[in-house]
């Protein structure tokens, strides 16, 4: 037998023994498949629940909308998911919309990634997290055809990994607020959204327990460049790594003159979209945060990435409140960068995969093939 032909055979096995078509779910009456050459594209609504609401500068939320997506070929089942929380300007509609318009007949060999994703840009130009869920199961497809896991196809070493950030938010409620700062425990590094009105409160009554180091998120909570300026050095003092989207992202001018100044370096996460706005975070921010719900997936985070550490520019790879699905995807990538903050699957009470693990803190990547992850 080739190598060709074993690698297809080893693959169907690895497919038969892990394909969804035997399960009730893909039968659901809210599933909706569009079969197109040999790129069979289905996909479903998935709310996520959240274990704690959340509350950021600008919004709190219980659940995020979701939508779970399969791409069949030959038989190998690539996993991909859409999560859409409100700032992204998606829903469940727009995204089932976008992949119903898809019509991947035209493209009868799976690798070819570029092509697919012109395809998908000139359907639509934004609908980036609806281009994200067929990337994402594009290069578990991909990964499961080839036997190798994509950290491993891209060359990157698992041992480099970096620790995640767990994430809180503030709450009014004393025993809430124990309860998420309870949850920390296990990590090296706390992330710690702010804009809310209370930014101090909940350092404190971080500090009351644990000196862990911490980064912030203000979500572009802080509008006024001398009260940012005082928020970092205030922060700084307490064992602060860095300050994520401290003010609006039209506020370019006053964001550059808050890096001339603070003493922590500043992160573009609302900020920065698709590749492009790589260069343009660079004279106003010290790195990038990097989400695939933002980028249309990996094969765009991997350019962005390679590209902000050409420019000598920090990297961080992010995540949105997804299953270990979306997480898993990301951290193939999570060798190339500073900073991770993977914790969203850990943010929710349903997820649907086994996928990345949190050992000691650190991102553990699994050696399976594609994205790594099994339905649950």
């Amino acid at each position: 037998m080739n190598r060709r032909n074993f690698l297809k055979t080893s693959a169907l096995g690895l497919a038969f023994v892990a394909s969804p078509i035997s399960m009730s779910a893909l039968d659901s009456p809210t599933r909706t498949t569009t079969r197109s050459g040999r790129l069979n594209l289905s996909f479903e609504p998935y709310e996520l629940k959240l274990r704690h609401s959340f509350n950021l500068a600008r919004s709190q939320r219980t659940t995020t909308p979701g939508v779970q997506v399969q791409l069949e070929y030959d038989g190998i089942i690539g996993y991909g998911e859409a999560s859409m929380p409100p700032y992204l300007g998606e829903s469940v509609e727009s995204v089932t919309k976008f992949l119903s318009s898809l019509d991947l007949a035209q493209f009868s060999d799976p690798f070819r990634i570029e092509d697919i994703h012109a395809y998908m840009d000139s359907i639509a130009d934004a609908n980036r997290a609806a281009k994200a869920s067929v990337d994402i199961a594009l290069h578990d497809l991909l990964g499961k055809i080839m036997g190798q896991p994509w950290y491993k196809i891209w060359g990157l070493n698992p041992d480099n990994t970096p620790n995640t950030s767990f994430t809180i938010s503030y709450d009014a409620d004393p025993a809430e607020m124990k309860a998420k700062i309870d949850e920390t425990a296990p990590f090296k590094v706390v992330k710690v959204k702010m804009g809310v009105g209370h930014d101090k409160e909940t350092v404190e009554a971080l500090r009351q327990h644990s000196d862990v180091a911490i980064c912030v998120d203000a979500n572009q909570g802080w509008t006024d460049k001398n009260h940012a300026l005082e928020m970092c050095n205030w922060l700084a003092e307490r064992n602060c790594l860095f300050v994520e989207q401290p003010m609006p992202k039209e506020m370019i001018d006053e964001t550059a003159w808050l890096r001339e100044r603070s003493p922590l370096p500043l992160i573009a996460d609302e900020f920065l979209q698709r590749l492009p706005d790589v260069a343009r975070a660079a004279g106003a921010y010290d790195g990038i945060n990097i989400k695939l719900m933002k980028s249309t997936g990996m094969h765009e985070a991997y350019q962005m990435a390679t590209l902000a550490r050409a420019m000598g520019m920090k990297v961080m790879l992010g995540c949105m409140t997804e299953t270990s699905c979306a997480v898993t995807a990301a951290a193939q990538l999570s060798p190339m960068v500073d900073w991770a903050d993977l914790d969203g699957n850990l943010l929710i009470a349903n997820d649907r995969f086994d996928g990345i693990k949190i050992v000691d803190g650190k991102v553990t990547i699994p050696d399976r093939p594609g994205i790594g992850v099994e339905l649950i």
